[in-house]
């Protein structure tokens, strides 16, 4: 029987006037895989914050069982910006060390893409101050995920991953022991690790058995028995479960229901688009002509990204674009985006990009843009136009449409300076739409936008009439609202994908091996060793870890001795002389001690 580690029990918690949780009781056990999902604001931070006792509850209690081990991720780190990425992840384990260690490799290279963190300045002796935000959490994810515990608590774990790295640590949650509470709004993660879900919903959490596909399916059919009163809620519930179970049915890979009673539910949605009625709508408003690239090369700085890229985003044409970070999908954007903005006058470093006339792009970056924060939310939108056409006869107030992102009545009088992050973005992506483009480029549209709000999102692009390039990290939201994925492999091309994502992954993964398999073949053959010849071999590996022990110690003295005397410049100048030597030394000790490793 498994043992419980955390109780919830009658737990409530208010802010203000409002009770966020009310009267919650809850469990998690050896082996559980919890998945937290609800709107923003809801209170899923809340909730697992209380649980982990971050937090305090207003009533009731939560224990946990004795010498429980427990890890928590959350959104902001508590890592000392003073110290450096060694000191933090590593702490004082010495490269011979970590470097034999299995669990630590594999979390650097699925982390950072390399046990010598390309990308970081000075690898692991980055000092972690300067460092953005995504690249501090990353920092902090791999310092708890080292570690050994009973239970992981992760808000928002993906966040500044990449589509690898979500894709390594849904391999590596699931290969771990330990129990999971998460709260992400990643679907196709959800998927993939979690057992059960908690649904955090007007003061109360629902449980629901199997992941994200599971969930969408018992929460339709729950909200159909109860007959309850949200229609419009109902129907994208539906309409996602349609598209769940047409389109990817390999999703569901924990059938708890009956598959009867599943597409009966679903029998009278129609798929989510009517593709070749977009692309009719499309062509009408945009002609033939909406984005040409011919032989383009894209630059940042001195650094080439993309070379002799020829590609044409046509009428109607809904395009997902993955890639390595740094491999130029931003760039590409904002090199179409500034030759529509001039009306072709700004080309990039090389070839040319040709922009149909009829072309209106509404272009969302990852930057949320800045709205004086006295206007209310309504006055922000009505601000681009008081109405929407969205094709084929329906129109939207503005009103209306802030409603279909979550903007209540009494929301929409809210000052924009009181809005949440998530509440932002989505005002952003609110004001492109209103002002009825017919070309969208989507950076990131995902970040902070909550479950319910990604799926109305969703639904209200099906019916958009026009051409879109999305990038994201959301896998889900990738092959949901489009119909193929071009890739940026990090070699300067743009090649497109006829299986999506996977075949990216599957890519990825070979691009890999192929780099491994290129180390020369003489750093890579080993000859049998003789019995006698390991035997050597072990006793020198040991001499060299006493001296590697006296290293340390005497660079840890010069540190203390070069910060003693730090106004004292000649003083510290021979120290950090001493230092750079001692350096050497240890390098030159720890390459003879891998190549003694493989002898022994």
């Amino acid at each position: 029987m498994a043992v419980n580690l955390v109780n919830v029990e009658n737990v409530s918690k208010v802010y203000g006037t409002r009770a966020l949780l009310d009267g919650i009781s809850l469990g998690v056990s050896e082996g559980d895989r919890i998945g937290v999902v609800g709107r923003n604001g809801d209170g899923k931070t809340t909730l697992i914050r209380m649980l982990a006792k971050l937090e305090e509850a207003d009533t009731g209690r939560v224990t946990h069982s004795g010498g429980l081990r427990m890890g928590v991720l959350t959104q902001h780190d508590s890592l000392d910006p003073a110290a450096t990425v060694r000191h933090e992840v590593i702490r004082d384990l010495a490269d011979h060390e970590w470097a034999g260690n299995s669990k630590i490799r594999d979390v650097l290279t699925g982390l950072f893409g390399g046990l010598d963190l390309p990308g970081f300045p000075q690898g692991l002796d980055t000092v972690i101050g300067p460092l953005s935000g995504g690249e501090r959490r990353r920092i902090a994810l791999a310092k708890l995920l080292i570690d050994e515990q009973d239970l992981i608590v992760l808000d928002e774990p993906t966040n500044h991953l990449d589509v690898e790295g979500i894709a390594w640590l849904a391999r590596h949650l699931r290969e771990r022991r330990s129990a999971l509470v998460c709260v992400t709004h990643d679907r196709w993660f959800l998927d993939q690790v979690c057992t059960r879900m908690w649904d955090v919903q007007r003061g109360a959490v629902h449980e629901y058995e199997g992941g994200y596909s599971d969930y969408v399916f018992a929460r339709a059919e729950r909200e159909r028995i109860a007959a309850t009163e949200e229609v419009k809620r109902q129907n994208l519930v539906r309409k996602e479960l349609a598209w769940l179970r047409r389109g990817a049915p390999a999703r569901t890979s924990k059938p708890r229901f009956r598959v009867e009673a599943a597409n009966e539910l679903i029998a009278d949605v129609p798929p989510p688009r009517d593709s070749s009625e977009l692309m009719k709508f499309a062509s009408s408003r945009l002609g033939k002509t909406v984005f040409d690239l011919e032989d383009v090369t894209v630059q940042a700085g001195p650094k080439v990204l993309l070379k002799h890229v020829t590609w044409q985003l046509g009428p109607g044409d809904r395009i997902g674009l993955v890639g390595v970070n740094g491999a130029g999908k931003t760039s590409l954007l904002r090199a179409m985006a500034d030759a529509a903005r001039t009306q072709g006058e700004a080309q990039p470093a090389g070839g040319k990009v040709a922009v149909g006339r009829t072309v209106k792009l509404a272009y969302l970056s990852q930057e949320v843009s800045e709205l004086d924060p006295n206007l209310r939310v309504l006055e922000a939108v009505q601000q681009v136009r008081e109405r929407v056409d969205l094709g084929k006869g329906r129109e939207m107030t503005a009103g209306q449409l802030c409603e279909t992102f979550g903007f209540s009545k009494e929301k929409q009088w809210t000052p924009v300076g009181d809005l949440s992050g998530g509440e932002r973005r989505r005002l952003q992506i609110l004001r492109l739409l209103m002002d009825e483009p017919n070309v969208l480029f989507l950076d990131e549209p995902t970040n902070d936008l909550d479950i319910e709000t990604l799926t109305q999102l969703e639904d209200l692009l099906d019916g958009w009439p026009g051409s879109m390039i999305v990038i994201s990290h959301d896998r889900f939201f990738v092959e949901r609202t489009t119909d193929r994925v071009f890739a940026l492999l990090g070699d300067s091309a743009l090649r497109m994908l006829p299986r999506g994502i996977d075949e990216y992954l599957e890519r990825r993964l070979r691009m890999e091996e192929a780099a491994a398999a290129a180390v020369p073949v003489a750093q890579k053959a080993v000859p049998e060793k003789s019995a006698a010849d390991q035997r050597a071999a072990k006793k020198e590996l040991q001499k060299i870890e006493r001296q590697l022990d006296r290293v340390s110690e005497k660079e840890t003295k010069l540190h203390a001795q070069i910060a003693d005397n730090a106004t004292d410049f000649e003083k510290v100048a021979k120290l950090d002389a001493e230092l750079r030597g001692l350096a050497g030394e240890r390098e030159e000790l720890e390459m003879r001690w891998l190549e003694l490793a493989e002898d022994a």
